[in-house]
């Protein structure tokens, strides 16, 4: 069933791609011209031109026929490719006929065939050839009446029952005219079927378009007619007509530097009406797609297909290209200057195809640096893929420089070009920055600092090359040649790739600084404050041997609180808002070295019995402890309420400010010494 299923598929592409030709030479082929080089011409009298009028009558027809054929169901599009065959086989038979009887007249020889080897040879090709006709004819047309195929025949008969060969013409042309009349006769049994295929046709696209709206019918037939690939198809062949036809009349072959121009020449000819564009189109996105998809399964192997993104599938390289084809009028121009126009439209595509493979790389890239996968394999092709992005824009910006002038769109192009490289440049120096971080087995303190300038430097680069292509454009457009389509482009990439640009990058170093400012504000914990905490920070997990104290009583790392500070402005645990610590009347008051931190402060349903019996080891290690420590420990007046008033219930869910933190996170139990041990401050 999969193979039938694909060989369906391939015939439903395959069928269609001559209605598509059929329209390519219809709408290169000027009926008006044509009569009027006849006119202009010594053939003035020629029957020709007195038919004008059926002559573009027809060339209408052949339009109407050819979408007929394009939209034709595959059932009976099969059928008629089949019945086309058909005639072209009887065509052929009688063709095999028509030449045997004129080899028998050129002869001249009338007597039997077994005595001139010559006769005998002729005859018996002939009559496998007819043989081979008849039964294909009838393979063909699914019947064994193999006699309705049969009437070329006759003239080999005749000549084996020794008829004179002048009679034998008649008898040629009398099977000739009864073949003829075979087809007149099935054409018109068969003159109500096209009609009755549009009546259906048309009743079902009402209901369709009734029931589902015009956009369904459209999806549906986009997907029943395969356009992309069908357009792919028509464009292949005749780019490869085209080739063939070049090489055909030539003798010798062509040099490198010829090949280029060969190529550019052979898609500008296969370019020139709006089929061979919507062909070039379509080649092109599928062009792009494979090397995206080529890119992707070098990167991560049969992982990429699983997430794939819509946005990386070739369909932005073939819009770009229509658009671009589209706006300078292309299919106008001459093949040269057509040449010239599109191999810079095809340098912006490839262009968009780089960039494309950059987004797919960036993250591979970033993930592997960040991870700890030590797969050499792996980074040897993450890393080659992006000196390759590297290398190649700057060479081809470099190649656009020598071969062409430079004006707006050229810089557009090399602006690009050299964005591309140096986004892969910054992804490359932070992907060496996590290497080195993970060679040092332990974190850098001021690593995202150093990627933060390590990113900005790279995007103020992008910011000076956009803000030097607005005024180059500016400049060109005040002093040269103004365009409505170029000041259009010009504001466009001032907005997106200028101001945007500056806002964003603004606002990044806003709240940069504001959560600078709001780390240096908040309380330092001292060594004591973190050994009674004796927690890891909520946020990355790791031993604090420094932090700061938030006003609801939270412990974090400066740097890991000033990462989230980015993101924002509430504490990780209790999402309260975080304020500074220079108001009094809003924020809690940092606890004093010589006494825990609010903090510490557990509700009586976390501690239970284990707060009421305390272990006898803790009660002997406190009467050991210096009278300073003791008094200045509120430990006397914090039990009580420690212990709770006599019937009173304890809460059954606790406030989530009032949690010590990292209470959550911490592996130990609640009644452990360590818990034990903490005094409660008022």
């Amino acid at each position: 069933m999969a193979v039938r299923a694909r060989v369906e598929a391939v015939l439903n592409v395959g069928l269609r791609v001559p209605s598509i030709m059929l329209l390519e030479v219809l709408y290169r082929w000027d009926v008006s011209s044509f009569f009027q080089k006849i006119q202009r011409s010594s053939l003035n009298n020629n029957p020709l031109f007195q038919y004008k009028y059926l002559a573009l009558y027809l060339h209408y027809v052949g339009y109407i026929l050819s979408l007929v054929l394009l939209t034709l169901p595959r059932q009976h599009l099969v059928r008629l490719y089949l019945y086309v065959l058909t005639a072209l086989l009887l065509f052929a038979g009688h063709q095999l006929s028509r030449d045997y009887v004129r080899s028998e007249l050129d002869s001249g020889y009338e007597g039997p065939l077994y005595l001139d080897p010559l006769s005998t040879n002729r005859f018996t090709t002939a009559l496998l050839g007819q043989l081979v006709v008849c039964t294909l004819c009838s393979c063909v047309m699914q019947t064994k009446q193999i006699w309705l195929f049969s009437a070329h025949l006759l003239p080999l008969v005749a000549r084996l029952c020794l008829v004179p060969l002048e009679t034998i013409v008649f008898i040629n042309r009398f099977a000739m005219i009864f073949t003829g009349l075979e087809v007149l006769y099935f054409l018109a049994s068969n003159l109500l079927v096209p009609y009755n295929l549009a009546k259906t046709a048309y009743r079902e696209l009402a209901q369709v378009v009734e029931v589902y709206g015009l956009l369904a019918l459209a999806m549906s037939l986009w997907n029943q007619l395969v356009l992309p690939v069908l357009f792919m198809c028509f464009w292949l062949v005749l780019f490869a007509l085209q080739i063939y036809t070049y090489f055909s009349t030539r003798d010798q072959p062509p040099s490198r530097e010829r090949l280029l121009f060969l190529f550019l020449t052979s898609i500008a000819e296969c370019c020139c009406t709006p089929y061979s564009l919507l062909g070039l189109v379509f080649t092109v996105s599928f062009v792009a797609l494979g090397v995206l998809t080529l890119c992707k399964f070098y990167l991560q192997g049969y992982r990429a297909f699983m997430n794939d993104n819509t946005m990386h599938r070739g369909m932005t390289e073939g819009i770009t290209l229509l658009i671009l084809s589209v706006q300078t009028g292309l299919i106008e121009l001459q093949v040269i200057h057509r040449a010239f126009l599109l191999s810079i439209i095809l340098f912006i595509v490839v262009a968009s195809i780089l960039q494309s493979m950059l987004e797919i790389a960036d993250p591979i890239v970033l993930a592997l640096g960040a991870s700890r996968d030590k797969s050499l394999w792996k980074h040897f092709r993450a890393v080659s893929l992006c000196l390759f992005l590297l290398v190649f824009p700057a060479y081809m910006a470099y190649m656009i420089c020598q071969f062409f002038h430079m004006d707006f769109w050229l810089l557009i192009i090399i602006s690009s070009s050299i964005l591309t490289s140096l986004q892969v440049l910054g992804t490359l120096l932070i992907y060496v920055l996590f290497m080195v971080e993970e060679l040092r087995k332990a974190p850098v303190e001021n690593m995202d600092e150093v990627i933060y300038y390590v990113n900005g430097t790279y995007r103020l680069l992008e910011f000076m090359v956009a803000l030097c292509v607005v005024a180059y454009g500016v400049s060109e457009t005040l002093f040269g040649e103004w365009t409505v389509m170029g000041s259009t482009i010009i504001l466009a990439h001032a907005y997106y790739n200028v101001w945007l640009r500056a806002q964003l990058g603004w606002q990044s170093f806003l709240l940069r600084r504001d959560a600078v400012h709001k780390i240096q504000s908040l309380p330092t914990a001292s060594a004591q404050q973190l050994q009674l905490h004796n927690d890891i920070c909520a946020i990355c997990y790791q031993d604090m041997k420094s932090a700061v104290i938030t006003p609801c009583g939270h412990f974090f790392h400066a740097a890991c609180l000033k990462k989230w500070l980015y993101v924002q402005e509430t504490c990780p645990l209790c999402h309260g808002q975080l304020k500074s610590q220079s108001q009094p009347s809003n924020a809690a008051a940092p606890p004093t070295p010589d006494a825990p931190p609010a903090n510490q402060n557990l509700p009586e349903a976390e501690l239970g019995d284990a707060q009421r019996e305390p272990d006898p080891e803790e009660g002997a290690q406190a009467d050991n402890a210096p009278d300073d420590e003791s008094q200045s420990s509120p430990r006397s007046s914090s039990e009580p309420e420690l212990e709770g008033q006599p019937g009173e219930k304890a809460p059954e869910e606790p406030d989530e400010c009032d949690l010590p933190v990292g209470e959550e996170n911490r592996e130990g139990p609640v009644g452990s010494p360590d818990h034990q041990d903490a005094p409660g401050s008022d």
